[in-house]
Parts: structure tokens; C-alpha cells; sequence
């Protein structure tokens, strides 16, 4: 068993592979993220080596965070490295930040609905919390519904949603499906523990009936 877990784009492995403080290392592209956390959650390396362009992604973000937030792994070193340089740095957990902390993912940014902003900061129309276990479509693919507003909505998703996507988002509704167009504000991506890897969105509306979703709302939020 490697002391050493590294995590890179199969086009950097190699010339990362070459390095004398990397020599060793169990090596994993980061497109099977998911399958090196597995093997870091069980067998606990010493080190776990990001290519710097990986961590400063979403998915190497989420990655971080999951090591961090995880008590079992508090021994383990995070390097952030570079293919072309020698340059290699420890990323550290915030202060205060102990090996009992519980697990958890980073905050998200506001969703549209809570911080659907202008360039002034007015907020464009309340958001409301959803009941649990709403689901709504995008694209023909189920995401659940966390809050809405008239102008856009919170979503958690298995499906990747990427900022600026432009998609297809339908609301059950008793009579019809509410269906309309929008697009994805923000997005981030998250590993949490004991669970699937999802997406956490937001999404803004372009041609969403007002009318409809305000019903929608006086019957699903909390």
C-alpha cells in the first residue's frame, strides 16, 4: 500500500509521476475521483497529492472538503502540486478545525432565489423553503426542489449542472406539469459522506408564469 494517493488529468500524470517526492504514489485521473476517495477513505495515506489545476475545479473542491471533513482522515496530508514546476503546497484545515469535526460539504453560494441579486443588491423576489421531497425535471433527468421564488429556484442533483447550462425545468403540479426554460446560475459539486456524488444549483428562469409558480409555491413551501 502508497503512502501517497495522487489525483491528476491523465495528460499530467506522467510528468508528475517523474517527481522524486511523488515516486511511488497510487496514481488515479481525475475523472475516477470518486473511486480514490474510496481507496483513501479505507486504506488512510499519508498524503494526498492534487495537480493544482484539478483542486482549484468544483470536483477537486468538493474532494478537499470531504477529506477535511472527515475525522478518520485527519492525519492526512493535502499537497496541491504542478505538472510543469517543482511548486508543491499543504492545504490546511481552517483553524480551529479539530479531527472530531463532523463531516460535512462546503457552503454553497446563495441560490438565485435567496440572493437573486441586481448589480445594486436588491433582491429580485423572496425565496421560500420547499417542503421535503419535491421533485422537479430538468432536462427530463428528477432533481429535488430545496427553495423558490418567482424568479428562480435551489436544486440538488445526480445529473451534472454546470453555470451558464441552459436548460428545460418542469413543477409537478395536480393538473399539468409547469414547464419553462432557464438557466443555471451557480453550481457546486458535492461528495457527501455516506452518500452519492451530487450537484447543487441554482437556477434562474426565463419565461416561468408567475401566477402558476406562486399556486406552486402556497402548496409546497414550509
Amino acid at each position: 500500500m502508497s503512502a501517497t494517493v495522487l489525483i491528476a488529468s491523465l495528460e499530467h500524470l506522467p510528468a508528475l509521476k517523474e517527481r522524486e517526492d511523488l515516486g511511488g504514489a497510487q496514481v488515479f485521473s481525475d475523472v475516477d475521483a470518486l473511486r480514490a476517495l474510496d481507496i483513501i477513505t479505507r486504506q488512510r495515506p499519508a498524503v494526498v497529492a492534487l495537480e493544482r489545476r484539478f483542486a482549484a475545479t468544483s470536483r477537486g473542491a468538493a474532494l478537499i472538503n470531504r477529506i477535511k471533513a472527515d475525522p478518520s482522515l485527519s492525519a492526512c496530508e493535502i499537497r496541491i502540486v504542478s505538472h510543469d514546476t517543482a511548486y508543491s503546497r499543504v492545504s490546511r484545515k481552517p483553524e480551529g478545525q479539530s479531527g472530531s469535526a463532523p463531516a460535512a460539504v462546503a457552503e454553497p453560494p446563495p441560490s438565485p432565489a435567496e440572493a437573486g441579486l441586481d448589480q445594486r443588491g436588491t433582491r429580485r423576489a423572496p425565496r421560500f423553503k420547499i417542503v421535503d421531497g419535491v421533485e422537479v425535471t430538468i432536462d427530463g433527468n428528477p432533481a429535488t426542489l430545496v427553495d423558490l421564488s418567482l424568479v428562480g429556484a435551489h436544486v440538488v442533483s445526480p445529473t451534472i449542472l454546470k453555470p451558464n447550462q441552459r436548460l428545460r425545468i418542469s413543477l409537478p403540479d395536480t393538473a399539468r406539469a409547469m414547464r419553462f426554460s432557464g438557466a443555471v446560475a451557480w453550481a457546486s459539486f458535492e461528495i457527501p459522506k455516506g452518500g452519492a456524488a451530487r450537484y447543487r444549483a441554482g437556477i434562474e428562469f426565463f419565461d416561468a408564469d408567475q401566477e402558476s409558480v406562486s399556486k406552486f409555491l402556497e402548496g409546497n413551501k414550509k
